[in-house]
């Protein structure tokens, strides 16, 4: 299903396997974001009227919580788990996929269409916001995956 025949050269031709998929999590490796994480929420493969490439949807970590131990107050803890996100519409050559998928958060709320507003734009980062930190808060469910977003790049 994956083989396309070249009737010049009689040789199958492979098609390229698609494995940036919602859930993945992605490191940027342009721009003002390099080194951040993100998991895709939407994919854009064939490209639209505006970006005429492929490209997709993602939320980021712009700051990533702090380290946290048990001997910490709980007021303390809500503190330093404070999570600055992004949104945005990224090139697939400016990301490196990673070994990782988170399929358990739900990012329905972020519309692509309406991503062009200010105010819509806003009101989505909150939500996605409050999505992250409390996913982060429940780190006891954690898999890997989730473990590996909210910790910061060491390079």
């Amino acid at each position: 299903e994956n083989l396309i025949s070249n009737s010049r050269l009689r040789q199958p031709i492979l098609k390229m396997v698609k494995f940036i998929k919602p859930g993945k999590v992605v490191i940027f490796t342009n721009g003002r974001f390099a080194g951040k994480k993100a998991i895709v929420i939407k994919t854009f493969d064939e490209g639209t009227k505006e970006r005429h490439y492929g490209h997709c949807l993602v939320v980021g970590l712009e700051r990533e919580p702090l380290k946290v131990t048990k001997a910490m107050s709980k007021k303390k803890i809500l503190k330093r788990s404070k999570i600055k996100p992004f949104i945005k519409f990224v090139n697939y050559s400016h990301l490196m996929p990673t070994r990782y998928t988170i399929s358990d958060m739900d990012f329905k709320t972020v519309a692509t269409e309406s991503l062009d507003d200010t105010e819509v734009k806003l009101k989505a980062k909150k939500t996605v916001k409050d999505i992250l930190q409390q996913r982060y808060l429940e780190r006891g469910k954690n898999s890997s995956g989730v473990q590996y977003l909210y910790s910061k790049l060491r390079f």
